[in-house]
């Protein structure tokens, strides 16, 4: 098959993840005999031609210059491009800028779009915002051949709210086997001995409330805060938590290894998202063997189930602190890691996108 890989701002990854997932699944399908195309930011770090196999087509972004609306001019330039190369399948991850261009998309190929979580919730958007993206959403949903829900929530979202069918694939995860203590020196921690969150800056991430926890509560130890920080939201919480140095805003950390090896020797490891299907980097704590501690909604408890400790305000952050050792809930830790081996390894992930391709192309030769 010949595939292409929209919606996001391209491989390697060095944002979210979309991206991360976009990188993990386009390597995999060249390794089973397929032709790939993932289009890229043209500011993306990575500016070779082809990454493991993969073709990298690089398309003019002014997010940087524009902001948000920059996006859709970008989504505007890939599905453009797109029209002229013939593509049995394009997998568009997300609907938020490139919904608005579904006629443009070449009418030959399959589309099929993973609708993410429910973007019009997030409290970072304005009420116009959220209205246009709720909007954003029913195109996306009745202009797809097919759609991916990350969820189960998601895909009972989108049976009653549209009336359309979906396939349930969640986010995978690579277990997490070989440990490296020596990696904690550089970020000046040391094993058990630090909490950690990872998040993008936006309100709905809820790192404001695990914050305010922290600082409640009478021990010091270090919580390291992974994220891009440079944005307004950022320098809103680094100013209201300066006077709490044990509180280490460090900036987005990309390496893989390092993020496995301190999600591993954290103490408690807060995952504060309360909008979206199954998270990724929820996941990612789990097969680090991480001792999570999560926004209590649906959607982390219906990956986490019982085996993770729960918060809906800071007060409960603070007790938790005061309360819970990793050491005393490993029987928990392996639960999750055993969830990750067995139901959310990226293995049985991209397995099931490409049995959906083969699937959906297979359904659309029957018909011509």
């Amino acid at each position: 098959m010949k595939i292409a890989i929209l919606g996001t701002r391209g491989i390697p990854n060095y944002y979210g993840g979309f991206e991360q997932f976009a990188e993990f699944f386009s390597v995999y399908l060249v390794a089973k005999g397929h032709e790939v195309y993932v289009y890229n930011s043209h500011n993306h770090p990575f500016q070779d031609t082809t990454f493991h196999g993969v073709n990298i087509i690089h398309q003019n972004d002014p997010e940087h210059k524009m902001g948000t609306f920059g996006q859709f001019i970008y989504d505007f330039h890939c599905i453009m491009d797109s029209r002229k190369r013939d593509f049995d399948i394009i997998l568009q991850l997300g609907y938020t800028s490139n919904s608005i261009w579904f006629f443009l998309l070449p009418k030959k190929s399959i589309i099929i779009t993973n609708m993410d979580g429910l973007e019009w919730k997030r409290t970072k958007y304005s009420k116009p915002v959220r209205q246009f993206l709720k909007f954003a959403e029913r195109l996306a949903a009745v202009s797809s051949d097919y759609l991916v829900a990350d969820s189960l929530g998601i895909q009972k979202f989108l049976s009653q709210h549209y009336k359309k069918e979906s396939t349930y694939i969640a986010y995978g995860a690579h277990p997490f086997y070989n440990s490296n203590q020596t990696i904690l020196s550089q970020y000046d921690v040391e094993k058990d001995r630090f909490h950690m969150i990872m998040a993008r800056f936006e309100p709905e991430n809820n790192l404001d409330m695990v914050l305010e926890g922290v600082s409640l509560n009478e021990d010091k130890t270090t919580l390291l805060v992974i994220g891009n920080h440079n944005t307004k939201y950022g320098e809103y919480l680094k100013n209201k938590f300066k006077y709490f140095p044990h509180i280490r805003f460090i900036g987005g950390v990309y390496n893989l290894e390092h993020l496995d090896n301190l999600r591993y020797f954290s103490s408690l490891y807060f995952h504060g998202h309360s909008v979206g299907g199954t998270n990724p980097s929820l996941l990612e704590a789990m097969a680090s063997k991480a001792l999570v501690i999560a926004h209590r909604n649906d959607f982390n408890q219906g990956v986490l189930k019982e085996n993770a400790y729960y918060f809906s305000n800071a007060d409960e952050v603070k007790n938790i602190l005061k309360t819970i050792k990793k050491s005393d809930n490993l029987p928990m830790v392996e639960m999750n890691f055993n969830a990750i081996v067995n139901q959310y390894n990226w293995e049985k992930i991209n397995g099931a996108y490409l049995q959906l391709f083969e699937d959906c192309l297979s359904k659309s030769k029957t018909r011509k």
